[in-house]
Formats: C-alpha cells, sequence, structure tokens
C-alpha cells in the first residue's frame, strides 16, 4: 500500500518537474537541459523545506544540552544527511520494498524481526538489511497497514513475523529493532505476549513518551504518539504503567538529541532501559547512521552469545 502511493507520488513529482521545466522553457530558459535541472532542483528544495520545517517544529519542544550543540559545520550536516536519508528512503527504499537475502547463516545468531515506524514499509530497513545479510544474519520484516490503524492493531502482524522466524530459524527468541512508532509496536506487543519469544529491543528514535510533532499527524496511531497538553497520551501513560522492570530490562534505547521528529527529543529516553544517546544525526537518517548500524550489529552479537545461556537460566 504504501509502496503503491510512493510511486504515484512519485509519478506527481516527476510531471511537476516537466511542467516546471517547460515553463522555464517558455519564460525563455535555455538550453532545456538547463529548465530541467532547475525544475530538479525546485523539487528537491520543496523537499529539503518541509525537512526544513520539521528541524524548527521539532526545535521547539526540545533543545540539545550544551555536550551536544553543534558547530555551523555539524549542522549542515545533520541536515543534509537527513535531507538525503529522506530522499534515499522515501524515493528508493520504499519504492521496492525487499531485504537483503542471507546467503550463509551465522550459527547461533539469533534470527531479527525489523519493526518500522509511521507509514514506511519493510523497504526503509534497507541499508540495516545490508548489514545484516553481509553479517550472517537471518532476518524478516513487517509492514504496518493500514497506516492509520491503532498501533494494537498492528500486534498480531508482529506475532504472526515473530512465529514465522522462529520457525524458519529452529530458534527459541528473536531480537526486534524498531524505528520511531515501531518501537511502541513492539512494546504493545510485549504486554499483550510476554517476554519469552523476545531477547532484546533495539529502538532507534522510538518517541517513548509521545511526540509534539503527532499533534500535527493523522491516524489513530498518531494519536496515541501526541502529546496534548505537553504530556504523554493517555495510550502512553497506560503503557507505561503496564511495563515491568523485567520488560524496561530488555531494552537499548538509541537516540538522538537532534532528532527531527521526536519532541522534546528525550522523550526517547525509556527509564529501567539501556539508553544511548547520539549527537548529529536526524530521524530517519538514524536507520542508516554507520554509528548506529555498527551499535546495532554489536548488540545482536552480544546478545546471540549470551541468549542461548540466559533462555535456559529463566525458562528452564
Amino acid at each position: 500500500m504504501i509502496a503503491r502511493a510512493l510511486r504515484w507520488l512519485m509519478l506527481l513529482q516527476l510531471l511537476a518537474v516537466l511542467g516546471v521545466a517547460w515553463l522555464l522553457l517558455q519564460a525563455g530558459v535555455r538550453p532545456g537541459a538547463l529548465a530541467l535541472l532547475l525544475a530538479l532542483a525546485a523539487l528537491l528544495l520543496v523537499r529539503a523545506l518541509i525537512v526544513g520545517r520539521n528541524f524548527w517544529h521539532s526545535r521547539r519542544f526540545g533543545c540539545a544540552p550544551a555536550p551536544h550543540g553543534l558547530t555551523a559545520a555539524g549542522a549542515a550536516r545533520l541536515f543534509f544527511g537527513e535531507v538525503g536519508a529522506n530522499l534515499r528512503t522515501s524515493s528508493w527504499g520504499m519504492l521496492r520494498p525487499r531485504l537483503s537475502p542471507v546467503a550463509e547463516a551465522t550459527p547461533g545468531a539469533l534470527p531479527v524481526l525489523l519493526v518500522h515506524g509511521y507509514v514506511c514499509n519493510r523497504g526503509f530497513w534497507a541499508p540495516l538489511s545490508r548489514r545484516l545479510a553481509q553479517a550472517g544474519i537471518v532476518h524478516g520484516a513487517v509492514d504496518l497497514e493500514p497506516v492509520n490503524a491503532g498501533i494494537d492493531d498492528f500486534v498480531p502482524l508482529v506475532a504472526q513475523a515473530v512465529d514465522a522466524l522462529l520457525a524458519q530459524t529452529g530458534a527459541r527468541q528473536v531480537i526486534i529493532v524498531a524505528h520511531s512508532m515501531g518501537g511502541l509496536v513492539a512494546r504493545a506487543f510485549l504486554r499483550r505476549h510476554g517476554l519469552r519469544q523476545v531477547a532484546r529491543v533495539i529502538t532507534l528514535g522510538t518517541p517513548h513518551h509521545g511526540t509534539a510533532l503527532a499533534n500535527l499527524a493523522v491516524g489513530r496511531n498518531a494519536r496515541q504518539m501526541s502529546r496534548p497538553g505537553g504530556k504523554p497520551n493517555g495510550w502512553l501513560a497506560q503503557l507505561d504503567a503496564d511495563e515491568t522492570p523485567q520488560l524496561r530490562a530488555l531494552f537499548t534505547s538509541i537516540w538522538s538529541h537532534h532528532d527531527n521528529i521526536v519532541a522534546p527529543q528525550a522523550s526517547s529516553h525509556l527509564p529501567g532501559a539501556t539508553n544511548i544517546a547520539l549527537g548529529g544525526v536526524g530521524h530517519v537518517a538514524l536507520a542508516a547512521d554507520p554509528r548506529v548500524l555498527q551499535q546495532v550489529l554489536s548488540e545482536i552479537t552480544i546478545v546471540s552469545e549470551v541468549g542461548t545461556a540466559a533462555f535456559a537460566h529463566q525458562y528452564g
């Protein structure tokens, strides 16, 4: 569904570029290649302005502490890195939602389930999927649809994907890696199904306590992630109340002080979890940043090494 919508959007953008190029030709811009280049630049400028608007909104509700302040060059890398990540994801990765195949599985490595965020699909995970495939880690993904459903409505999709990975690999547990809203879906899954099938949950830029930008979005899931009056939505508050210290200890939350979607950015800090805060990385770019990918792979390796013993000790 998302891929189809994005293909239509890409077609509309192509028609818009051709239309602007034609207008420029009528205005006397020559040669035609220059008119086309200027029209394409105008489209990229619009896409950049959308990202810039999100940064502006996020700065209204959160500010990075002094150690994570950016120089002008750092701010430019942050902005253009996020623009590039958005373009790669929406204009390529999610148009062809597929994962990289694993040629030979690494013995003992736990399988990984990838859970994307708001209005995305499995194609969002292309950079991490390549790294997982290179490491011989079997992985799967879900497509959270319909896109406007409630977060709890996505739980059966996660349950089916977990069962499928366990059946495929013969493993007893999976590791969940989730981006943004996907981390809340993972928490909702654990609330309903318990901890037995999951060895670790790694969240990237998840608004664990909501985000003010969700107040501007549509869908039941957006309302559940919102912060009316500057406080987490009632659904989030109930999710917090339902969780135990044992559950929270399963989590690693990786987040950025310069996230342009999660606001305030410290909403990604999850009490009781292992929290890793970075600077200079945007929301979408978190899933492709080399530091983040290396941290995720390290977590997967460590959890896989101790997972069998821990499972036997806890469940017998």
